[in-house]
């Protein structure tokens, strides 16, 4: 696979270039955000893995030019700020994913493989290639979800989360259970990566409609359903 790695720490640039090439992977770097944009742009790559500070331009404003060029590349960002303002905003700006520093190279080769195994160009076989609920519809063909015929912008994450949600109508889901489907992780990252998806996608979702589909199930989960649905 071809990775963009967007860093300015000599050590983690280091780190990550030896690891994944060892994997068979090819890397190509950017050491600011200007030239790491410009490379984003001009050629085609599986993965970008972006820090969040960086000279020149930010990790966030490379994040948010990319999606705004409609560029689906799966994003996975670097930060060293733990605090859940920071990787929220991340993640609202089209982060597909986000790693705290330091971290082990291991779960960032894990965060990479799911990253690019399960991307939105992935194909989802035995499925019906339009799922609706009320007024939203998820095309699997084109990659889009309408709600009540506007368009919603969605990360690949995002898109395989409501396709999740979806595909199982009126069932009442737990963390693990989206974790392993949607993440294709079989383990607790100790996070709560599972909510703050879920939050945002009740946004994109929700916006400027008086109809709620995604809801909460308190000590149990989440489940997808028109307000008069009884779940299974």
């Amino acid at each position: 696979m071809n990775i963009l790695l967007i860093e300015d720490e000599p050590n983690v640039i280091s780190l990550v270039q030896r690891g994944l090439e060892q994997a068979g992977h090819q890397v190509s770097i950017a050491m600011d955000g200007n030239s790491g944009l410009g490379m984003a742009l001009k050629h085609q790559f599986d993965l970008i893995i972006l820090d969040l500070m960086l000279p020149g331009k930010s990790g966030m404003e490379v994040c948010s030019e990319i999606r705004k060029q409609q560029i689906p590349t799966p994003v996975l960002m670097l930060t060293a700020l733990s605090t859940t303002e920071n990787i929220v905003s991340g993640l609202d700006i089209g982060a597909d994913d986000y790693m705290t520093k330091p971290f082990k190279f291991a779960e960032l080769e894990a965060r990479v493989r799911t990253l690019t195994r399960r991307g939105i160009n992935t194909k989802i076989p035995d499925a019906e290639n339009v799922l609706r609920i009320s007024d939203l519809e998820l095309n699997l063909d084109s990659k889009t979800v309408k709600r009540a015929g506007k368009k919603l912008s969605l990360t690949a994450t995002e898109f395989r989360l409501l396709h999740y949600l979806m595909k199982n109508r009126n069932k009442v889901l737990n963390r693990m259970e989206i974790l392993e489907n949607v993440w294709d992780i079989d383990f607790n990252l100790g996070t709560n990566v599972v909510d703050v998806y879920i939050n945002y996608l009740r946004k994109k979702t929700e916006n400027g409609s008086s109809s709620k589909l995604i809801h909460t199930v308190f000590g149990m989960g989440y489940i997808l359903k028109e307000n008069n649905e009884d779940p299974e």
